[in-house]
């Protein structure tokens, strides 16, 4: 009998996993908590993408698509998230053999063992996964052979707080706080214009949403925008500009920096948010003690931290995860933000993703924790990898078929280069290597394990 194996998440790397599995022979069941695929896209659909097709286009996807007659994009343009969702979500889970198995608003409430408890071991193996979910009609169970965890962190966004927490008073202020990246000049229009807001973090989502306030500020000269930075240099924000291969992503980082030194952003640096409070009719951002810290005040907050895993679902399941970035202890080292990021990380696949709990898998934006800067197509090649592992074709599982772009960017112990030079790693891994850069590569031929540019061989 051919293996069961549910899918959580119907996003881009859940939908490739499905045609991955299904290309296996093995049975699909994807559940999706929205009410359509793509729902986490669907709530960034007015932002371009760092990465063009030709790095959002899984494979497997792409020939159920063929079979329909569809037409790949160009690869080399830059979609917006309603392009992704057009063009190549939408057809996919609509189009192809994929609709019969995909469950919208089905929302995993919990997995656990058949029969066994976290605790009970002897046996555990080989006793069917019991998935629960949530839908209109109440709950509903499923049993499956394998379990590959898509769910994304979209619906988990890290707080405002700088110690993790949620800031004191943050709930009570959430309808003027928003989180990720609002549609600064599309329908969220009205709650900006004219107004002062405050933005809240460093990454490209940070980014993005400031430089759209900016642009805001040029039709509506009323608008202030604050940018609420927790380290000390603005600089680091900016990116790898020319070196970045992905274009778009090089291109906003120069584009933000001019502006900041136009002084069309305000920059608060080494403002480590703590609480929020009233200020008249307004909200007041503080760092520090509420008595004697800085603060600034504003009438709307974005906060754009980043996000988190959440687990909760699979709390009755047997997890061996990082305890500081809570992604799989053998991909941590290579993604863990505070030791090292080598313009891309190297491809990787079921034997780091997989659990203890034989048969359970994370994957896509979810592997990666707390850590940031992931790629679709990392999470195309990790599926590809574990659809091989669950049918018992262990050479494709550990074969690589993926090549990255390099950032730009490359970092070790928070010091950063341009990954052209021999700084922190000696540069770019030469093309076709599975290591991420030079000094991995020679690792890597000593015979050793690990991440060679990270001192963890």
């Amino acid at each position: 009998m051919s293996k069961t194996v549910a899918i959580i998440g119907a996003g881009p790397v859940g939908l490739a996993a499905a045609a991955h599995v299904m290309e296996r022979g093995l049975n699909p069941i994807v559940l999706e908590a929205g009410v359509a695929a793509g729902h986490a896209v669907r709530q960034w659909k007015h932002v371009q993408l760092f990465s063009p097709w030709e790095y959002n286009v899984d494979r497997a996807a792409a020939r159920l698509l063929s079979a329909t007659g569809w037409n790949s994009p160009d690869p080399h343009v830059y979609p917006t998230g309603a392009e992704l969702l057009e063009q190549y979500l939408d057809p996919l889970a609509t189009r192809t053999p994929l609709a019969d198995v995909i469950r919208t608003s089905s929302r995993v409430t919990a997995i656990g063992r058949v029969g066994f408890d976290k605790a009970k071991t002897k046996g555990r193996d080989f006793a069917p996964f019991e998935i629960r979910y949530q839908n209109g009609k109440g709950p509903e169970m499923l049993r499956a052979d394998a379990v590959i965890d898509t769910s994304g962190t979209w619906s988990s966004p890290n707080p405002a707080g700088a110690n993790g927490l949620p800031a004191i008073g943050e709930h009570e202020f959430a309808e003027r706080i928003a989180y990720a990246m609002p549609d600064i000049r599309g329908v969220d229009r009205r709650r900006y214009s004219g107004r002062t807001v405050a933005v809240l973090g460093a990454g490209h989502s940070a980014i993005g949403t400031l430089t759209e306030l900016a642009r805001l500020r040029d039709e509506a000269p009323a608008t202030e925008v604050v940018w609420l930075l927790r380290g000390s240099d603005p600089a680091k924000a900016f990116g790898g500009g020319a070196n970045d291969k992905l274009a778009a992503r090089g291109e906003l980082g120069a584009a933000f920096a001019e502006l900041v030194a136009a002084g069309k952003i305000r920059v608060e640096p080494g403002f480590g948010v703590t609480h929020l409070t009233t200020a008249g009719d307004r909200m007041r951002i503080g760092a520090g003690s509420s008595c004697c810290g800085r603060h600034v005040v504003v009438d709307e907050l974005i906060v754009a931290t980043g996000f988190r895993p959440d687990l909760r679902f699979l709390s009755e399941l047997r997890l061996r995860l990082d305890p500081s970035i809570e992604a799989p202890v053998a991909l941590a080292p290579l993604i863990d933000p505070n030791e090292h990021s080598c313009g891309t990380v190297r491809p990787h696949g079921a034997r780091e993703l997989a659990q203890d709990e034989l048969g359970l898998y994370l994957a896509g934006m979810k592997s990666y924790g707390r850590a940031p800067t992931f790629l679709m197509i990392t999470g195309y090649e990790q599926v590809r990898s574990i659809a091989a592992d669950i049918a018992g074709d262990r050479e494709a599982a550990e074969r690589v078929e993926l090549e990255l772009p390099e950032t730009g960017v490359c970092t070790r112990g928070g010091v950063e280069g341009d990954s052209t030079s021999a700084g922190c790693c000696g540069g770019p891994a030469p093309a076709g290597n599975d290591a991420c850069c030079v000094e991995d590569v020679k690792a890597k031929e000593m015979g050793k394990t690990g991440c060679g540019c990270g001192d963890k061989a």
